[in-house]
């Protein structure tokens, strides 16, 4: 039996474009000639995956990324138009609504209708049907036509011949979406047990805590092509981060112009607490602000930091006279400070750190310097920071 399960190399997928009915006779005229499609879109390019048993990966992008239409390629609903594709072992695929349901089947047609589909006999179906049924608990509904169900009851029959079949390989688009919170709950008990009996995920999800959950690998497609692979917690916080930059408020004022007769900023770097410059720390690493001041008057400036998420959500601030600090001269007009932040809180993502310098008495803020750092780690902790905290044992309100 292969450990290989998905193996993708180099895959493509075209799309003609037919806007008229013109467009759609010279295509035809093109396909029968052995031309090929005279214009098209392309809908992936470059898609390398290997996927083997007991893996989990999830694949995030924006709508209209090219998600749904590597999940149809891998579970053999569409030809990839160029490149190579195999699948092997038995796959269960939760794609559109309804799909590979009949309309005006009942529920419980469909459910034999589908394990044929997905080659088993009659017999084997029959000793799975009651659990099936149990699992979608859509009641009655069962025994009606699926063109009468809402959406919610169309997944919750989906997942649940899903489940039944113990496929080798699950592959899901959005099904933790839709559905009560209940079913929800369910889904994703049985997708750790499944994962947990060596069960194998394809994952696609807006949702990056589903995807950091339920997955150790995680895939961004960014329009059609692949941006980032690697552990799901690094592309979770990468793609969350490029969404933070996406929506952040440009600033509309122009900076201030910082004559010689005035302070400034000649320079700020990041360092480790070795010494080391750089711009990426871990969860809980202390982060080291530095940087050069020059002061005309050679009287110690005033120094302000600032540290926003990518975004631009303010996370904290301060003054360096409210600490009675002073910076260190090193020559004349020329300054130097520093600011240690130990075990940094801050929760993995993007982020920037804003110094300023104002003149010694700190009312007139001169000029400012920004730099971008990332903070990486695995939490499933929510918010900016990470706030030191116990959970105790509870009592009765008063």
């Amino acid at each position: 039996m292969s450990d290989v399960l998905v193996r993708l190399e180099g895959v493509g997928k075209d799309y003609p474009l037919l806007a008229t009915g013109a467009s759609r006779a010279r295509m035809l005229v093109s396909l029968l000639a052995g031309r090929g499609a005279t214009s098209h879109a392309t809908a992936l390019d470059g898609i390398d995956l290997e996927i083997r048993r007991g893996d989990a990966v999830g694949i995030v992008g924006e709508n209209g990324a090219g998600k749904s239409t590597l999940l149809k390629i891998i579970a053999g609903v569409v030809k990839p138009s160029r490149g190579t594709a195999v699948t092997n072992g038995r796959v269960g695929a939760l794609l559109e609504l309804g799909s590979g349901f009949h309309p005006d089947y009942t529920g419980r047609d469909n459910i034999y209708l589908s394990s044929a589909l997905l080659g088993l006999s009659r017999r084997e179906t029959e000793d799975k049907v009651e659990a099936i049924v149990s699992f979608a608990d859509i009641g009655a509904h069962i025994d009606e036509p699926i063109k009468h169900y809402s959406s919610g009851m169309v997944v919750r029959l989906g997942f649940a011949v899903a489940t039944a079949l113990s496929p080798d390989l699950l592959i899901t688009d959005e099904v933790l979406a839709v559905g009560d919170e209940s079913f929800q709950k369910k889904c994703m008990r049985w997708l750790e047990r499944y994962l947990g009996g060596g069960g194998t995920l394809l994952l696609v999800s807006h949702s990056m805590y589903h995807v950091q959950t339920l997955c150790r690998r995680a895939l961004w497609i960014h329009q059609g092509r692949p941006r980032l692979d690697g552990t799901a917690f690094d592309v979770a916080r990468e793609y969350l981060t490029y969404h933070e930059e996406k929506t952040r408020i440009a600033r509309v004022a122009a900076p201030t112009a910082v004559s010689g007769t005035q302070p400034r900023l000649e320079k700020i770097w990041l360092e480790r607490a070795s010494g080391e410059a750089t711009a990426t720390f871990a969860l809980g690493e202390d982060i080291v602000l530095r940087g050069i001041a020059l002061e005309p008057d050679d009287r110690t400036p005033a120094l302000l930091f600032g540290i926003v998420r990518a975004d631009g959500t303010p996370v904290y601030g301060s003054l360096s006279i409210d600490a009675g600090y002073a910076a260190t001269r090193l020559a004349e007009r020329r300054y130097a400070f520093a600011v240690r932040f130990p075990a940094a809180p801050l929760l993995p993502g993007k982020y920037e750190i804003r110094a300023h310098v104002l003149e010694p008495e700190g009312l007139r803020l001169f000029d400012t310097i920004e730099t971008a750092f990332v903070v990486t780690g695995e939490t499933r902790d929510f918010g900016l920071v990470r706030l030191a905290h116990e959970w105790i044992p509870g009592r009765e309100a008063p």
